[in-house]
This record gives structure tokens, C-alpha cells and sequence, in this order.
């Protein structure tokens, strides 16, 4: 049993380290330019067990997505479950997508500028995912509650987090020249002004 356990344990960590490879190589070369080869060569794991944990690179790109998805899921229920108030929520949102994109700028890269449709088609655009559907769901809350005045969600929705996204893209590209903590209270005054009922 200890060595089932220990042998499952090996396959997560051969995965993850596919993954970050494959993560890295994509926000730095992007998908078509990179190959199996690249990733066995940088990720120091071999074509076969690269093969016998994903079908394909479109497997790891699909795998990629799902589980940043799954990650800015699980960050804006975290932060739905601690805070009632709509303001708040968006509030905290875009403090947690700075945060993500100072930590790990190459996976707001690879969620925001990678053309995921041109290599997996049957996948939604990425404004189209859960976590921004999600986004989307917590200002209409705060129009239906009365914090948030009525207008067209999807103005309301770019309102509230638009300017936070091309601050994310500002960073991405090199071209802020602070960080993205520093905008923020200037930028979150003028947001909810824009919206609040």
C-alpha cells in the first residue's frame, strides 16, 4: 500500500512538472512553436512518461486551462464565502487577480493572451470561462441587491473589472512601471464610482 501510495505521488509530481514546463515554454515561445521535444528538454522528463500522462500537447494545453480555471474558481468562491457585500467581492477580485499576476505572471499570460480556441476549439473563449461567468454573476448581484445601478451586466461587468484587465495586461507587457498593488485604490475608487447604485 505505502508503495502504491508512494508510486501516485510520483505520477502528481511528473505531471506538475510537465505542466510548469509545458506553462513556461508556452507563455515564452507559445503553443506552435513549442514541441514534445521542447518540453522533454526543459522539463528533464522523458517522451514516454510525457505519453503515458497526456495524450498530445493539445492534451497538456487542455490540462494547462483546466487548471488555472480551476484555481481562479476555487480563489473567487474563497472570497464569496468570506464577504456578503457585493463591493467587497468585486473589491477583493481584482485585488486577487494583482496578486496572481505578480506571483505568476505566466499564468495570467497564458489565461489572457494565448488564443486557446485556435488549438482547442471546443473551448470556450477564456471571457467566456466559469471563473469570468462567475465575475460576471457577482455584479449582476449587486444590481439585483440594489449596490450596483442598472445598466447592461455586461457594461456593469466591464465597469467593474475592465480597467483591472489591461492593468494585468499593462504589467504582462513590461510597460507599468510599478507594481500592480500600487494602482490599485486610485483605480478601485474610480471603478466603483462608475457602477455604484
Amino acid at each position: 500500500m505505502i508503495a502504491s501510495s508512494a508510486m501516485s505521488v510520483r505520477r502528481l509530481q511528473i505531471r506538475e512538472i510537465v505542466l510548469n514546463s509545458a506553462l513556461y515554454l508556452f507563455s515564452q515561445k507559445g503553443y506552435f512553436s513549442t514541441s514534445i521535444p521542447d518540453i522533454v528538454c526543459h522539463s528533464g522528463v522523458s517522451t514516454g512518461s510525457i505519453y503515458h500522462h497526456f495524450a498530445d500537447k493539445q492534451d497538456i494545453a487542455r490540462a494547462l486551462y483546466d487548471r488555472h480555471v480551476t484555481q481562479m474558481e476555487v480563489m473567487f468562491d474563497d472570497i464569496e464565502q468570506q464577504h456578503g457585500q457585493v463591493e467587497v467581492r468585486c473589491r477583493e477580485i481584482i485585488l486577487a487577480l494583482f496578486e496572481l499576476t505578480e506571483k505568476e505572471p505566466m499564468v495570467m499570460a497564458y489565461m489572457l493572451r494565448t488564443r486557446h480556441q485556435e488549438f482547442m476549439p471546443d473551448v470556450a473563449p477564456v471571457c467566456s470561462s466559469r471563473p469570468f461567468q462567475h465575475m460576471r454573476d457577482v455584479v449582476l448581484k449587486g444590481m439585483n441587491e440594489g449596490e450596483i445601478r442598472q445598466m447592461d451586466v455586461m457594461v456593469a461587468t466591464v465597469c467593474v473589472f475592465g480597467g483591472a484587465l489591461e492593468f494585468i495586461q499593462f504589467h504582462l507587457d513590461g510597460i507599468l512601471e510599478k507594481p500592480l498593488s500600487e494602482c490599485f485604490d486610485e483605480l478601485w475608487r474610480h471603478v466603483w464610482a462608475s457602477v455604484k447604485a
